[in-house]
């Protein structure tokens, strides 16, 4: 699974792109989008649970799972 960036709700803070450990988060047209390739929901990458870039969105149902 990943997760994606909903591009009607993305402010474009940029808080969300330097805490993806698999650097999936890069901007795009003004906003941000995440590579669904690379994204791994954070799992394994360190501890479970929450994906990282979800706990720094300020935005709610910015950033949802595909």
């Amino acid at each position: 699974m990943s997760m994606k960036i909903v591009r009607e709700i993305c402010t474009a803070c940029g808080d969300c792109e330097p805490v993806c450990p698999t650097q999936s988060i890069t901007p795009w047209k003004g906003v941000f989008k995440i590579d669904a390739n690379t994204c791994s929901e954070c799992e394994g990458d360190g501890e479970p649970g929450t994906p990282q870039c979800l706990e720094v969105c300020m935005e709610d149902d910015c950033i949802v799972p595909v």
